[in-house]
């Protein structure tokens, strides 16, 4: 027969069980980086098992927004997760610029399961001489 603090523990793990998963139906937010070079805003963010038909990437005002979607692999049918770390389902990220880009001009690319974005900078001459 079970103890009641076993009981109260058991009970406690389930509704914490049940408080992440309301939590991670909401989405789960994507790691970046993000760093600049001289010409360009660089984006770096892991997206492993992300297929490119399941990324969406968005431009809006000085914002990159980036959507997905990971997919679980292998079997649907898991009766018990003993440790679970890793997230699936749908993720966002809004990631602001810090300086004045070309959104034209951006690039994507996704390479061993890293998604890289590369946004220009617009160049403004600091000096200029003004013919009269």
């Amino acid at each position: 027969m079970k103890k009641k603090e076993e009981e109260k523990w058991e009970t406690e793990a389930v509704e914490v069980k049940k408080e992440e998963k309301s939590w991670s139906k909401k989405g789960g937010q994507l790691a970046v980086d993000v760093y600049e070079t001289e010409e360009s805003i660089i984006i770096q963010a892991p997206v492993a098992g992300v297929k490119k038909n399941d990324l969406e990437i968005v431009t809006e005002k000085d914002m990159i927004i980036i959507k997905g979607k990971r997919e679980r692999p292998g079997k649907k049918d898991i009766k018990c997760f003993y440790n679970e770390e890793c997230f699936y389902g749908e993720f966002q990220r809004e990631v602001i610029l810090p300086e004045e880009t070309d959104p034209s001009r951006i690039e994507a690319t996704m390479e061993e399961g890293v998604l890289m974005i590369e946004v220009p900078k617009i160049e403004r001459e600091k000096r200029r001489k003004v013919d009269i």
